[in-house]
């Protein structure tokens, strides 16, 4: 949409419309209190498999379909196809009608509230486990930001072979959200959780590794697999035990960690490949995760005992 107002407005204004882009900033909290009154509470396993495996979907047929656009009809006419997009996906959002939630305290501050969000956030022992693993397993696990060098320097692929080391996280990821569509992890889901977790870092250090173009495309394939069910259990946990009144806050609070996460881990990457070498980097933030899981298993007993509804 920004892309269209650019082609018709001056540059100051085109400027103001694209620091406006920080409204997806507020989707992921409002979209996470609005799930909260659509889904009753006995389908959020479902429910939460399914939003991932669409998501995992459009993750990798979305930048496809672009790339198609933009070298058939060009870059002003493919914003135009997106804007299509974003109009039909705003007339499904009216169609939806309101559940009211009878919570309001007027008398509570923005700083207040934000507070409250926190405070909630780490006095429950389900939520910042699920939080805390997922975080740290992307803080240290995760060699994305490295897949350029070993493309070059270890694997010796070239830029398609980087595009497909690209690609198979996403790929297991579609692989394992279907599967868990029809085959929710609801009984042991701590477990599993912790299980996805070791397993995702175990990968990285198979990754780290090999010196075998397609056992590293397999490898990082498994990642991708086990970082779904990690997701996927931990967007139900965030929503099975939130109340409603806090869905939103919860959330942002969720997506401030997690989503901090990702950039803090390629600079993370970035520094412990300057100052270990390039595989040991690899092998600490996967050595580093499977310490993570260990004393999350210690200390967060309710967390093993974990089945959800």
């Amino acid at each position: 949409m920004f892309m269209i107002l650019a082609k018709f407005l001056p540059g100051q204004f085109t400027l103001l419309f694209f620091s406006l882009d920080w409204h997806a900033d507020f989707h992921a909290p409002t979209q996470a209190a609005f799930w909260g009154q659509l889904v009753p509470k006995e389908h959020y396993v479902n429910a939460s498999t399914w939003n991932s495996s669409l998501w995992q979907v459009a993750a990798v047929i979305g930048p496809a379909m672009g790339g198609f656009f933009y070298g058939w009809i060009g870059v002003f006419y493919s914003s135009l196809v997106v804007c299509a997009f974003i109009i039909v996906t705003m007339i499904c959002y009216l169609l939806i009608k309101d559940r009211h939630v009878d919570y309001h305290n007027k008398t509570e501050s923005i700083l207040q509230s934000l507070k409250t969000g926190v405070n909630f956030v780490f006095k429950n022992q389900f939520i910042i486990s699920a939080i805390s693993l997922d975080l740290f397993a992307v803080l240290f696990g995760g060699a994305v930001a490295l897949l350029p060098v070993f493309a070059d320097q270890v694997l010796h692929v070239g830029e398609q072979g980087l595009g497909l080391l690209r690609a198979a996280p996403a790929v297991g990821s579609v692989v394992m959200a279907i599967f868990l569509a029809f085959h929710p992890p609801r009984k042991d889901a701590g477990y599993k959780m912790l299980a996805s977790v070791v397993g995702f870092g175990l990968c990285m250090i198979g990754f780290a590794l090999s010196g075998s173009f397609l056992l590293s495309l397999f490898l990082l394939f498994l990642s991708g697999v086990f970082d779904n069910v990690s997701v996927v259990i931990r967007s139900t946990i965030i929503q099975s035990f939130t109340p409603d009144e806090m869905k939103g806050r919860v959330s942002a609070v969720n997506s401030i960690f997690v989503g901090s996460s990702n950039e803090l881990g390629a600079f993370e990457s970035g520094v412990m490949a300057k100052l270990m070498g390039l595989i040991p980097s690899v092998l600490f933030g996967g050595g580093m995760t499977l310490l993570v899981v260990l004393i999350t298993f210690i200390k967060a007993k309710k967390l093993k005992e974990l089945n959800l509804p």
